[in-house]
């Protein structure tokens, strides 16, 4: 059901070697980009006629209107299971409580006197969040990407996620109602690359079937999805800015001896569900444990929902793997050069092994906090970096929705201090009008160093 790879016995090779001998699932962007390319241009030139179009090539069904009316947020919340949105409230009541704490303040640094650098944080103006509509229904990535986009103080928030047929062209009603209980009125029935294209290109001056007023172009896109909203993503960036080019979701268990193996194979289990691309890696120094997991997920696996579609292929993927090495240190090396999206430490003294880890999406320290707990419940955000992109970035947070503008204020007298170091420079970079810019403050001749 899962493979081994016996990494014990000889020292681990350093970097990409290690790597390389790490599971992993084959995400090919750059053979995508070609396929989204003429949406991606059918959009920007036909606006909502190309989205309406292409959902219903791709969607199977012709929404009747790309904005979703204000009365199906309304009934979809209306309508929802008291108990699902209990949930979705303290969900997001946790969420505001973690990334509240994220908000940067503006700091001003004194450089000399009558010198000052400000660092300013301003959000966003305008961003398109995108939640996948595929095999499950996801309104915790709604959660996800509104919350922290809200705590930046970002003004105009637009959601975008796949018709589906069950619901005449609408997203999924829940989809909906998470959008109405976050205050989110700008919600399009649009999915993969042509969704991105919208929120990229904007629609205004086009019209739907209903002829309502167009999208306007966002400046930030984020959100997972699959491979053609990655590399809608990727041909798109620079004309919008992207948080990501998210790949198949991942788990990474680094476990010893003291590890449950039923809440091994539960959590390998839980991310295989979502995908048959969805990776699962276990890394151990037992080989006993690494036995008795698998003899778990023989059987949690026959008592679970979506086996054959899902569970089964992504557990017996290439990108999934019981990983044994020689010891903790070992599988430190390994969890750190694989840079999992969710990684899981369930060791003896979990938490000081966790604080040893450099490269993870999101750590989950000892047997009570599975990634589960992660994806809906934490407060922590699970739109994480995915594909080994740990090692340089980092999951969605406040921060993906501000930038930091500097503020230089400099007096006469503290730019006379300097003058002569800049016009240096200047020259030294055979960049004379540089300097020339400061000579020109001060009758061109450059104040003497004081």
């Amino acid at each position: 059901m899962i493979s081994r790879i016996d990494l014990r016995g000889e020292a681990l090779p350093e970097g990409s070697a290690l790597r390389d001998l790490l599971p992993r699932a084959e995400f090919d962007v750059e053979a995508a980009l070609e396929k989204v390319r003429p949406i991606c241009e059918g959009v920007r030139h036909h606006g909502a006629a190309a989205v309406i179009d292409y959902g219903e090539k791709f969607d199977g069904v012709r929404p009747a209107s790309l904005r979703v009316p204000a009365e199906a947020l309304a009934r979809a919340l209306e309508e929802l299971d008291p108990a699902v949105r209990a949930a979705l409230e303290e969900s997001i009541r946790r969420a505001r409580m973690v990334h509240r704490d994220q908000r940067r303040t503006t700091h001003t640094t004194q450089v000399v006197p009558g010198g000052t650098v400000t660092e300013k944080w301003i959000p966003v103006t305008r961003v398109g969040l995108y939640v996948p509509g595929g095999r499950s229904v996801y309104p915790s990535s709604v959660v996800m990407n509104v919350v922290p986009a809200q705590e930046a103080g970002v003004e105009g928030i637009a959601v975008s996620s796949p018709p589906q047929k069950e619901f005449d062209g609408l997203p999924h009603p829940t989809i909906l109602a998470a959008c109405a209980l976050l205050g989110v009125d700008e919600v399009y029935a649009a999915g993969g690359a042509q969704a991105i294209a919208m929120f990229a290109y904007g629609t205004e001056g086009a019209r739907g079937t209903a002829g309502e007023p167009g999208c306007a172009p966002v400046d930030l896109v984020t959100g997972p999805g699959n491979i053609y909203v990655a590399a809608a993503k990727r041909l798109l960036k620079g004309r919008i800015g992207i948080d990501a080019e998210a790949g198949p979701t991942e788990i990474a268990i680094l476990a010893d001896d003291t590890a449950d193996p039923a809440h091994l194979a539960a959590d390998l289990i839980s991310q295989a569900e979502h995908d048959p691309m969805a990776a699962a890696v276990l890394v151990t120094d037992s080989a006993e444990l690494a036995e008795a997991t698998e003899a778990e997920l023989k059987a949690q696996v026959a008592a679970s929902k979506h086996v054959d579609d899902r569970i089964v292929p992504a557990l017996a993927g290439r990108q999934s793997a019981i990983v044994l090495v020689d010891g903790l240190e070992d599988g430190l090396k390994v969890v750190d050069a694989y840079g999992a999206e969710h990684l899981e430490i369930q060791t003896a003294n979990a938490a000081a092994v966790a604080d040893r880890v450099r490269n993870a999406g999101a750590i989950f320290v000892g047997p009570w906090a599975p990634v589960s707990l992660g994806d809906y419940c934490a407060g922590s955000n699970h739109v994480l970096p995915t594909g080994g992109c740990a090692c340089h970035s980092s999951g969605l947070s406040v921060q993906s929705f501000l930038r930091g503008v500097h503020i230089v204020d400099y007096t006469r007298d503290a730019l006379a201090d300097v003058a002569h170091h800049v016009v240096t420079l200047a020259e030294a970079e055979d960049l004379p009008a540089h300097g020339a810019a400061i000579k020109a403050r001060f009758g061109w001749k450059v104040p003497e160093n004081k």
